[in-house]
């Protein structure tokens, strides 16, 4: 087990995802710098029931156990409707905490998702694996090498897969909207530029200049998406809606899947883990085990599957739930403990790019495709 209570059994799984990777991609990574390095950087790690970055506890209810998310300003501004009072307390987690104490964890998690607050009752989601379907037209198999890949996602997961598509010799375009730009851009910018510095920094309003973002994602061999389904579908940009090009692969990673009733629900990465159950346990209680392992794992889910359907032709929608892919790991026997050693150095990492300082250059490479489509 490593200082961030991550399961051997775990460390050993994701060690063969990375080697099904370098098998189809020919992309070295190590398995342990994938899932401690931000915690490394950051100088982190979970204290029991507190997250390693602080913004998700676990939760003791009236039945069980759940977790609550305060990362974002919307959150903790929602706590005295959450817990049903007038006005903020100096300390929300004290507050939420006795609340949640009086409720059982469906009432918890009920209400959260009322109020948009990422809540997860403890082993609420099944093991799953990703679900691959038709959509567009195969092509001939090929490699990510001088792919177009937009890539809309943000925070770990969705930017990770992004990072291995590069580090494999894709074009890749971080699209983000200037009035709300990649959250991980206000924080600790090395951990930034380790999943993005490798990219193009392409900046587009989804709203008032959604024709430009049709006009890339229509060119993209790769799409990663990353937000609720509804947001591209309601601008009529989702794979339903653009024919794409010959082989496009479209990846779409979400908290708990796509069926109804899940698909707008937030998600995080230690929330999610809680959801599938991948936490440790210590006297009798529920602790966190690494960094919002859930990002992680699912960053390199979802490229395997990326990388696994260029081998095939592509003409794919593939979607990969965080808190399914946590019960999955979750779900794997335990394995003695073998002592992990990272055998293979972190890729050296260029500074990301300003927001949309390559926007000309997408144009102009977007007027190329136009000239070539195929």
């Amino acid at each position: 087990m490593t200082p961030l209570g991550i399961p051997s059994e775990v460390l050993s799984r994701a060690s063969g995802v990375a080697a099904e990777i370098q098998s189809l991609a020919g992309v070295s990574l190590d398995a342990h710098h994938v899932l401690t390095g931000r915690a490394r950087l950051l100088a982190i790690a979970p204290h029991g029931q507190v997250s390693a970055g602080g913004a998700t506890h676990l939760l003791r209810t009236l039945d069980d156990w759940c977790a609550i998310t305060l990362s974002r300003n919307d959150d903790v501004d929602a706590v005295p409707a959450l817990v049903e009072q007038d006005r903020a307390a100096p300390d929300p987690w004290s507050t939420v905490q006795r609340w949640a104490a009086t409720r059982s964890t469906a009432q918890v998690v009920q209400r959260a998702r009322l109020l948009d607050v990422p809540a997860a009752a403890l082993n609420e989601t099944a093991p799953a694996s990703p679900t691959v379907s038709p959509s567009g037209v195969a092509a001939a198999p090929r490699s990510a090498a001088g792919l177009l890949v937009a890539d809309l996602t943000s925070m770990w997961a969705g930017p990770l897969c992004g990072l291995l598509l590069a580090r494999a010799g894709a074009v890749v375009v971080k699209v983000e909207s200037p009035r709300r730009p990649d959250g991980t851009r206000r924080g600790h910018r090395a951990f930034f530029d380790s999943m993005n510095g490798d990219k193009l920094s392409y900046a587009v309003d989804f709203d008032r200049d959604v024709e430009a973002l049709r006009e890339l994602l229509s060119a993209s061999d790769v799409i990663l998406e990353g937000s609720r389904p509804a947001a591209l579908l309601r601008r009529r940009v989702g794979p339903s809606h653009l024919e794409g090009r010959p082989g496009r692969v479209w990846l779409r990673i979400s908290g708990y899947g796509t069926r109804k009733g899940h698909d707008q629900r937030p998600a995080f990465g230690d929330d999610a883990a809680v959801a599938g159950g991948l936490v440790r346990w210590a006297a009798n209680r529920p602790v966190f085990c690494g960094d919002a392992i859930a990002d992680p794992l699912t960053g390199i889910t979802a490229a395997r599957e990326v990388f696994a359907a260029l081998a095939r032709g592509g003409g794919e929608l593939i979607e990969v739930a965080m808190a399914q892919v946590a019960a999955t790991y979750a779900a794997l026997p335990a394995a003695a403990e073998v002592p992990f050693t990272p055998s293979v150095p972190p890729e050296p990492c260029a500074a990301a790019r300003d927001l949309g300082a390559d926007n000309g250059a997408v144009r102009q490479l977007l007027a190329e495709r136009t000239k070539s489509p195929c």
